[in-house]
């Protein structure tokens, strides 16, 4: 069955969890697809996981857009949201329903996310008004790093809290179908899932919410050197593709590959009329 914003609503309802994964690729997208993953998020995770920068703020529309596209060629029943980059919504309302508009033309989304609470909510009601589903984003929010001077847990004291939950109360009124949770202690992230209609999707928010995400480089762990706290890894397949490159590398030093299944015939009669 077709993933939608309608049928994440049911699944709240009816108490069944979501899985989501990122990705940023046809191929990668297609094997997601397959697996029978709910929702897949383009996440401007890929600057730092795709591009190498060191943190998501030089994404850019066209980076977004350009994967976006990929990645919905990939897909048949997943449900793709893809992140609105940095200052692509932040100026004006006017700009955010426009570069949501940009992504779902152009980048083929079904879904955007945007990072924030009450503040982005007049961007939230805005976007939805334009028939376009959004997912919010709250607790750390990667797009607001320097403001909060690292990536830090969010919401663990009382009127952080508080402020959390009601942010996930206001993004919920303004028409957001979802609402990510990032780096928010279990007990919180469980009592904004129980206080709000929308699911709540965790990434570093415990078992309490209505759904996870996962970067899928995180959890098939393809960087030896990044282990956050909240991922769990299902794969090295990062081990796996070095000691397959290696064993490729030497088997070309070696001149053993390409042996001879891997070559084509002719006649070789040809060969020796050749001047």
């Amino acid at each position: 069955m077709k993933n939608t914003a309608v049928t994440f609503q049911e699944a709240k309802q009816k108490g069944e969890k979501l899985s989501m994964l990122t990705a940023y690729d046809y191929s990668t997208a297609k094997l997601i697809d397959e697996a029978g993953v709910n929702a897949i998020l383009v996440g401007d995770s890929l600057g730092m996981v795709v591009l190498g920068y060191e943190d998501t703020l030089s994404v850019t529309m066209e980076d977004m857009i350009h994967h976006s596209a990929a990645v919905s060629r990939g897909i048949k029943d997943t449900l793709l949201i893809t992140d609105m980059p940095f200052m692509s919504y932040q100026t004006s309302v006017y700009d955010a329903v426009v570069n949501a508009g940009r992504l779902v033309k152009e980048g083929h989304a079904q879904a955007v996310k945007l990072e924030g609470g009450k503040e982005v909510c007049p961007q939230i009601r805005a976007i939805v008004d334009a028939s376009i589903p959004v997912c919010a984003h709250i607790g750390l929010t990667p797009q607001s790093i320097n403001a909060f001077g690292g990536f830090k847990v969010q919401g663990k004291g009382e009127e952080a809290a508080q402020k959390l939950l009601d942010e996930a109360r206001a993004v919920e009124e303004a028409g957001a179908f979802a609402v990510v949770l990032e780096c928010v202690p279990k007990a919180l992230a469980t009592k904004i899932t129980e206080s709000i209609n929308i699911p709540t999707i965790g990434i570093g928010a415990g078992a309490g919410c209505d759904g996870q995400v996962l970067v899928y480089q995180d959890m098939l762990a393809m960087y030896s050197d990044m282990k956050p706290k909240f991922v769990k890894q299902y794969a090295q397949i990062g081990d796996q593709m070095r000691e397959a490159f290696r064993a490729y590398k030497q088997e070309v030093a070696d001149g053993t590959f390409p042996a001879e299944e891997h070559t084509f015939k002719m006649d070789e009669g040809i060969i020796d009329r050749l001047y």
